[in-house]
């Protein structure tokens, strides 16, 4: 796999920015989280004075062999005829999209059905759709070096049009089962902990999906263990060709790359999570160029965040996917660079600082 070149942030200017945020015609801290992100904003952006620029989403589509194996209670179908649903405008991406002034780009990586000449789908696909991880990897070597490219240049894409903050939404039936998957992976969690309801599964559901999964997991320990796998990030591409969705993959890809590039990445529900948490389990600096949307109800999300201390901006309740929990996050984020750069200090405003 390419390696990328992602720099920790520069900390030299972190008290000139707090001693700003701390002058503000406010008692100290009490904006709270908006003063965290705001740094953080700033030492990405390496100034004072931080600014959001044509902010673009990406939703990436894929479908995953898995499904075959009634993980999840929405059929395969419903990936394309969403993605139809979002070319028409009628989908929750893009009610939030138009709400917050996101560029959205629509992006087929692995969808099952000919999308080739729809109006407003980016025809990027690698194949109709992941294997069936149950028995076999879910996609080769070269599919998972496509999938990070395309990742990569759909995010070039984005900063030649003046972009400095992404977002990434996927639309995929049965994706959170891969996610699931890398969790307990990727942070050493009991599998039936990271496994939750999906789209809607009741509990003989559930039961189902942990006993496939764990079927496909013990396939996985097994290929491992006879494999000449020593380097420990060459075991963590390992386990992300094997399970993971070319909608998720891609995702890593332009995560990674747009850290690469210095801008910020907003971090959407259980499935991007997981997407975000094999990027820093990769390249752990990749963290300091996220901002974490929302915290849904998937089984297990709030404990993915926590193996990365990040810390959600909302708790909303939301599991639609799509990117819709960071795009609702989006006004927050907004509202912090505008505190940076509107809110008067207490010398202009003549008011004395007591602290």
């Amino acid at each position: 796999m390419r390696e990328y070149n992602i720099k920790v942030v520069d900390r030299s200017m972190e008290a000139a920015i707090r001693e700003k945020i701390n002058n503000l015609n406010k008692p100290k801290g009490s904006l709270g989280l908006l003063e965290d992100l705001a740094l953080q904003i700033c030492l990405v952006q390496q100034t004072l004075e931080p600014r959001l620029l044509y902010p673009c989403h990406l939703l990436l589509g894929g479908d995953h062999g898995i499904e075959h194996e009634g993980v999840s209670v929405s059929p395969r179908e419903v990936t394309w005829q969403q993605m139809l649903n979002f070319t028409h405008g009628g989908g929750g991406v893009n009610m939030f999209c138009r709400q917050h002034g996101f560029d959205l780009q629509i992006i087929d990586v692995g969808v099952d059905h000919d999308l080739s000449d729809v109006v407003g789908i980016v025809d990027k696909k690698i194949a109709r759709g992941t294997r069936n991880f149950l028995h076999e990897a879910a996609m080769s070597e070269e599919e998972l070096e496509h999938s990070l490219s395309i990742g990569a240049e759909l995010v070039d894409d984005c900063i030649a049009r003046g972009c400095n903050i992404l977002c990434i939404g996927e639309m995929g039936i049965a994706n959170t089962s891969p996610s699931s998957i890398w969790m307990s992976e990727m942070g050493g969690l009991p599998l039936d902990e990271c496994i939750g309801a999906g789209a809607g599964l009741d509990e003989a559901g559930i039961r189902r999906k942990r006993d496939v999964l764990r079927r496909a997991v013990d396939r996985y320990h097994s290929e491992l263990a006879s494999s000449d796998i020593t380097d420990e990030r060459e075991r963590l591409w390992f386990c992300i060709r094997q399970f993971g969705g070319f909608e998720m993959t891609t995702a890593i890809g332009a995560m990674l790359h747009a850290a690469e590039r210095g801008i910020l990445v907003m971090v959407d529900g259980f499935i991007m999570t997981a997407s975000m948490l094999a990027a820093s389990r990769l390249y752990p600096a990749v963290l300091d160029y996220a901002i974490f949307g929302h915290c849904g109800d998937e089984g297990g999300h709030a404990k993915m965040l926590a193996l990365m201390n990040a810390q959600p901006l909302l708790r909303l309740g939301l599991r639609l996917g799509e990117g819709t929990g960071a795009l609702c996050a989006y006004p927050i984020i907004e509202s912090s660079v505008r505190m940076m750069n509107e809110m008067n200090n207490f010398d202009h405003a003549h008011i004395t600082k007591y602290f």
